[in-house]
Formats: C-alpha cells, structure tokens, sequence
C-alpha cells in the first residue's frame, strides 16, 4: 500500500507558518525549517511581553503620578497614603493622565490628600 502523506493539509500547515513569518530577515521567512523556530519563538515572546506590558505601564504612570507630587511637596508614598486616608478611589492610569493634561485638577486632589495628612497626623498625635 502506498504511504499517504497528507500533502494538503502539510502544504496548508507551511504556508501558515510561513505567513506568520513575513517579514522576518533571511532564510526565517523563506525555509519552513527555520521559520517554524522563528514563529515558534515569536508567540513565546509575544505572550510574555503582553504580560509584561501591564506592569511597564503601572511603573510609567507611578514615575508620571511621582514627578507631578513632588512639584507639589509631597512623596509618591505619601501622596498614596494621602489618598487611602481622604477615600479618593482613583487609579494610577486616571492619576497620571490628569498629572499631565489637567495641573489644576491634579492640584486639587494633591491638596485633598495633604488635607486628609494633616487629619491623621492630629488624630494620632
């Protein structure tokens, strides 16, 4: 009995592979060898760094939210403190987008946050 190769669906499988490997440099667009461990290693990255993105984003809107409180006289940690203490229930990203298109809002939460300081401060003392 002859062997059966599955030729299109092997056919279909490489062309995949090597559509998702356009634009890659070299033999890694043109030979399947090579392109397979190039797609392969691809949407490891891929996957990974969409993870990681979350986490870069946070640090960019902490050193953002970090700058912005310290032209005001305050520390990030305190500022952070200050919040929990006055109930202000914003997010970093909402933070650090009104730290750079709204001073003036920003300001205020930055003196609601020195207002709920001083509070505490007089409350433990």
């Amino acid at each position: 009995m002859p062997r059966a190769t599955n030729s299109p669906a092997s056919r279909a499988r490489r062309k995949r592979v090597l559509l998702r490997a356009k634009g890659f440099r070299g033999f890694r667009s043109k030979l399947f060898r090579y392109a397979k461990d190039a797609v392969r290693k691809a949407m490891t990255y891929e996957y990974r760094d969409r993870k990681k993105r979350k986490g870069q984003f946070r640090r960019l809107w902490i050193q953002r939210i970090s700058a912005a409180v310290r032209n005001e006289g305050l520390t990030y940690s305190r500022f952070i403190e200050g919040l929990v203490a006055a109930g202000i229930e914003a997010d970093r990203k909402i933070l650090a987008d009104l730290a750079v298109k709204d001073a003036a809002a920003f300001s205020a939460i930055v003196a609601q946050a020195k207002a709920a300081l001083d509070k505490k401060a007089t409350a433990a003392a």
